[in-house]
């Protein structure tokens, strides 16, 4: 309080202290892993409608086998969060037969390699009837789970299932990566009145992301089929989705020391994909790289470079649009084969720099 020619001491706020607690503050956002927003979007939806309920092995007394339905069994009992034997096929079928009766189940797999003991549920049963039956029946169904590569588990528990559901008519296929992504998204897949195969990454269930009070609404919904640009950029477009598009910051981080500005896309939705939000990157910067966990051969990657080649960005690329992916073998087990086997950040960078010229 500083004394004023008049001798008047009159109290002033420092701009020193005020731009400190701003600072403060900023650091203090709210923090919330993948796995809480997972686990609150769940909770919410069920409290809100009571057609929802929960399926799948160990959702209930177990609280999951990653926890996401953590307290869940207990607040809503044994009609809404289901134990389910250990027969995909069985259990997927159950849940498919209570969409087409006006329920809105969630399926969950304890990883989507199993998906394939239940794949004729998911394909003929649940992403062709709503066509078959010309409109009249809708399949409101969520199946969800852990996708992609996990860590030391071998190659029947290591696969990406992106492109493989991202290739059938009748489903909708969403890939979250943060847990903005995993809380707006689930509410929408929901709610939403077609099948949705939500694939999550289980090496990001404990990975915490700032949320602001907006996201962590009960009204917060990620629209399907639409894109985000997490950095803008100038010199070229990285597209990626669930895990990678973490790889693809920390590269345009290390390459923006370096002069390179790269804009960072996050798919979200593999089905259907937002190709307009691409192609308008594409357009600004000339460049396209891009990233999936995946195997190479007919992949998301491909499928983006095919698309771009046949719509009007293709005439803006001054090279030609490179893939990172996984590697095309089965998962090896041992540590340092499988991280030879998953894009890192430094192949990311030597993609962008072989693209750039530099």
């Amino acid at each position: 309080e500083p004394t004023e020619p008049d001798g008047v001491r009159r109290p002033r706020i420092c701009l020193i202290a005020c731009l400190i607690l701003r600072e403060k503050h900023t650091r203090c956002a709210p923090q919330v892993t993948v796995r809480d927003a997972l686990n609150q979007a769940l909770d919410e939806e069920l409290e809100r409608d009571e057609r929802v309920f929960l399926l799948g092995e160990e959702v209930a007394q177990y609280d999951g086998a990653y926890k996401i339905s953590r307290g869940l069994w207990k607040k809503y009992g044994d009609k809404r969060i289901i134990d389910t034997p250990i027969s995909e096929m069985g259990f997927t079928g159950i849940a498919v037969g209570a969409a087409m009766a006006g329920l809105r189940p969630i399926c969950e797999f304890m990883t989507f390699n199993f998906s394939m003991q239940a794949i004729d549920q998911v394909i003929n049963s649940a992403a062709k009837t709503y066509y078959m039956s010309s409109g009249m029946v809708s399949v409101p169904v969520v199946f969800r789970g852990p996708n992609g590569t996990s860590a030391g588990v071998g190659a029947q528990h290591s696969q990406c299932f992106a492109a493989w559901y991202g290739h059938c008519p009748g489903l909708k296929v969403v890939s979250p990566w943060s847990s903005e992504d995993a809380r707006g998204l689930l509410k929408s897949a929901i709610r939403d009145d077609n099948p949705v195969v939500m694939l999550e990454h289980e090496l990001m269930y404990g990975v915490p992301f700032e949320m602001s009070e907006e996201t962590q609404s009960k009204d917060f919904l990620v629209p399907i089929g639409k894109a985000k640009i997490e950095r803008p950029g100038t010199h070229i477009t990285l597209v990626s989705h669930s895990r990678p598009v973490g790889h693809c910051l920390e590269a345009a981080a290390v390459l923006a020391k370096e002069g390179v500005e790269c804009e960072v896309i996050n798919l979200r939705t593999i089905r259907p994909m937002d190709v307009e939000t691409i192609e308008a990157s594409i357009m600004k910067t000339n460049n396209l790289v891009t990233v999936e966990g995946g195997w190479p051969q007919f992949g998301v990657g491909a499928e983006i470079c095919a698309r771009i080649m046949e719509g009007p960005a293709f005439n803006y690329l001054d090279a030609p649009a490179v893939r990172v992916t996984g590697a095309d073998v089965p998962m090896p087990y041992a540590k340092i084969l499988e991280e030879n086997c998953i894009p890192q950040v430094k192949d990311i960078i030597f993609a962008v720099k072989k693209t750039l010229n530099i």
